[in-house]
């Protein structure tokens, strides 16, 4: 099979990893992860076929929104090490083939940034207008996001008596793009971690960070925010050549279409597909596959260099933001039940594990499922040996937990008391007694196995990140059958969201002359009519991954 030159476009066929530093592995044992238990610990991502990894944020904080509330932009928590440690694990990872990636918050800074201080010293502060004041708040203004903590997005500062923008926490005020020497600020930022080895940025709340409505005069200002954004790609351009910009943007779909840039492609790299993640959800809940065929179906065509990122769970809570009120509420009675297992009437702090009962025909079928659709994958760290949430942890917290290394004292993450640990370890059937590296490793029918198999196939089959997606029509609503074609490939995956074992029949668009279906997992042939026509069968939450062949490919193995 002729495949396309990807060498610039990497971030189409990319298996990404997204870690907390603070919770992957602490090598000092003072009970907070730091980037030398990160470098110990590449080998181990590389094993699993990793080639992208996502740092959170690991800059100087005072922690009060797990590290979102950066202080200075330029250098890294004492707490993880110094610049010289970060340095060492990006040259690490460079070595296996890996890019490193981090996130880029540049919507607020934490209230106690020397910007901030400074600007609500005075009126007059030269940094006063780097953030959003007013006198007084907007008649109208959006619902807090988080409305369990904030109950507007203004404060009143009692120095200057005038009033601040935090879309977020008020601990952590909006920086104002409209302002030309922020923006030169931010590109400073972008280019200084550039020169130190990163491949691009994970971009937090990018409409966020757009939105000038708060701002006097800011339409006046900032006539179209997305000309910033293209400026900004434009600049990653510039400075790396094939810098990629990964942007959360949970807004509808034609929303959507535009923080990529359309057809010119000339905003955002990738997206997160947040659409489809809570559609899976719900074809989870009602064992039908519409919801999701719904989804993909939706997504917008534009630049063929754009990708969208397909993801189970991240670091946030697993929001349902964009479901109906009742069809959240299927979610929540299927998979979070408990109220202490859900967040701001919008989402769910659990892990996809405990929400499936640890069943693991569900949970293979899900991850299956997750590296077979249409872009890029996206892992959280631990997702690949099913660890579980902490519902002891507050809201987000629950996930953000220990990685499990072992079944020793608290995962093999840290030899630190517990009381010390920057974190509480996962307890019960999902935590390290039960689920953790060492055992997996030694498990060749274990899910870190299975992950590690799953990676590998992808990787053997560009058309999952590059092909033209299309929906097979088949008769069972539980199933999910499409098929991905690049110049002569063609490979269909099939998932059955039920615990029925079904027969699947559809027909295959495909090369003339095309004589069968190849398992990818089993190797076993299933027969095409002259027509095109297959007859699929598969289990209770079955899933097969189908290379349609002519006949003996002498290039594969």
């Amino acid at each position: 099979m002729k495949v396309t030159d990807t060498s610039d476009l990497w971030w189409k066929s990319a298996i990404v990893y997204c870690l907390d530093v603070e919770t992957f592995m602490d090598w000092n044992n003072d009970g907070t992860g730091d980037f030398t238990g990160l470098a110990h610990r590449i080998d181990y991502l590389n094993e699993l076929g990793v080639t992208c990894l996502w740092l959170m944020p690991f800059y100087p904080t005072p922690d009060r929104d797990d590290g979102y509330d950066i202080t200075d932009f330029y250098s890294v928590d004492p707490r993880l090490g110094h610049l010289g440690d970060l340095v060492e694990t990006i040259r690490l990872a460079k070595d296996r083939g890996m890019r490193v990636i981090a996130d880029l918050v540049i919507n607020h800074t934490s209230d106690q940034h020397p910007w901030f201080i400074s600007a609500r010293s005075s009126r007059n502060s030269p940094y006063r207008d780097y953030y959003v004041w007013r006198d007084e708040p907007p008649a109208t203004q959006g619902e807090p996001v988080f409305p369990d903590q904030e109950t507007s997005n203004w404060e009143l500062d009692p120095k200057t008596g005038q009033y601040y923008q935090h879309v977020f926490y008020k601990h952590q005020p909006d920086l104002n793009v409209t302002n030309p020497v922020v923006r030169d600020e931010i590109a400073k930022v972008i280019g200084f971690w550039l020169e130190l080895g990163l491949s691009g940025f994970r971009v937090d709340a990018v409409p966020f960070l757009l939105e000038t409505t708060g701002v006097v005069g800011g339409k006046d200002a900032f006539p179209d925010p997305h000309d910033y954004l293209r400026a900004l790609r434009a600049f990653l351009g510039r400075r790396s050549g094939d810098g990629m910009l990964l942007g959360e943007v949970n807004l509808p779909r034609a929303e959507q279409a535009l923080y990529f840039g359309g057809a010119e492609g000339d905003e955002l790299t990738m997206q997160f597909d947040f659409i489809s993640m809570q559609k899976m959800y719900l074809s989870l809940a009602r064992a039908d596959a519409a919801p999701l065929i719904d989804a993909l179906q939706s997504r917008p065509i534009g630049s063929p260099d754009s990708q969208w990122a397909n993801f189970v769970r991240n670091h946030d809570e697993l929001t349902l933001d964009k479901l109906t009120d009742s069809e959240r509420a299927e979610v929540f009675a299927a998979f979070g039940p408990e109220e202490r297992m859900q967040v701001f009437g919008r989402g769910l702090v659990r892990r996809l594990p405990p929400m499936l009962d640890g069943d693991p025909r569900r949970v293979r079928m899900v991850y299956s499922l997750l590296f077979s659709l249409p872009g890029t994958p996206v892992l959280f760290y631990g997702e690949e040996i099913g660890m579980g949430e902490n519902l002891e942890e507050k809201g987000r917290l629950a996930v953000r937990t220990p990685m499990q290394w072992n079944d020793g004292k608290n995962g093999g993450f840290s030899l630190a008391p517990k009381s010390k640990l920057c974190a509480g370890v996962v307890e019960g059937g999902f935590g390290p007694a039960h689920v953790n590296v060492r055992s997996q490793r030694r498990d060749h029918d274990s899910l870190l196995g299975f992950i590690q198999t799953l990676i590998r196939h992808y990787r053997d089959a560009p058309e999952f990140g590059w092909g033209a997606f299309k929906v097979l029509e088949q008769p069972d609503p539980a199933v999910l059958a499409h098929m991905l074609s690049l110049e002569d490939g063609r490979v269909v995956a099939v998932h059955n969201f039920s615990s029925e074992p079904t027969e699947v029949r559809f027909s295959v668009p495909a090369p003339r002359g095309a004589t069968h279906l190849d398992d990818l997992f089993t190797g076993e042939p299933l027969p095409l009519t002259k027509t095109g026509r297959a007859d699929v069968p598969l289990d209770g939450y079955g899933y097969r991954w189908l290379r349609v062949e002519n006949g003996p490919d002498p290039h594969r193995y």
